[in-house]
């Protein structure tokens, strides 16, 4: 991810740098995996499904000092849950972890140094869908890789400190796929709402 972001910004010199804290909704849709028994007996694609659940986030930026544009990585935790409800053997909901990271292009609509800077993004990123009862470290998970788009804003405080609101859309292919008798294919979309603090130099 570091090599990644070097690589998209040109230089460091000329440009001001950003770190950020964000916490919020990750709201899911398409979130279906399948089933296990066909449609004839009564499977739905939502018999194995992903709920909504909290996420955090880690950003840094760098943004051009003379331009409107930006480079953004970061790290997100998303806590969700996994439904079986209308399986042949349902179960409670249990606890999963879906790790992201990514690069995002920033285009903002003011210049750099103004207090208020709306901006619209786009990217592409890895997520990471570790079932219940595995790790991530342990190489329990399953790695999709998609992009993500959106917009928010950034609103700077002092002239060190600021807040940011983000809503954005990430979508990658669905996981767990190759595990689930009857899957259902297609994208899964993670919504975030959320808003964040920083300090920016």
């Amino acid at each position: 991810m570091v090599v990644l972001f070097l690589t998209c910004v040109s230089s460091a010199w000329g440009q001001t740098f950003e770190a950020w804290f964000n916490g919020g909704q990750s709201l899911l849709s398409n979130s279906g995996l399948g089933s296990d028994h066909p449609a004839s007996f009564g499977g739905t694609n939502s018999d194995y499904a992903l709920e909504d659940g909290f996420r955090f986030s880690f950003r840094m930026a760098f943004n051009s000092s003379e331009h409107r544009f930006g480079h953004e990585v970061q790290y997100a935790y998303t806590r969700t849950k996994f439904d079986s409800f209308g399986t042949f053997t349902p179960s409670p909901p249990q606890g999963m972890a879906v790790h992201q990271g990514g690069y995002n292009f920033l285009y903002y609509a003011t210049q750099e140094g103004t207090r208020i800077r709306p901006f619209v993004t786009a990217g592409v990123l890895f997520a990471n869908y570790v079932p219940p009862g595995s790790s991530a470290t342990g190489g329990g998970g399953e790695t999709k890789f998609g992009f993500s788009y959106g917009g928010g804003v950034k609103i700077k405080v002092t002239s060190l400190f600021g807040l940011r609101i983000d809503v954005r859309q990430a979508t990658t292919p669905k996981p767990f796929q190759d595990q689930i008798p009857f899957p259902a294919g297609g994208w899964i979309r993670l919504t975030e709402v959320s808003a964040g603090v920083g300090v920016q130099f």
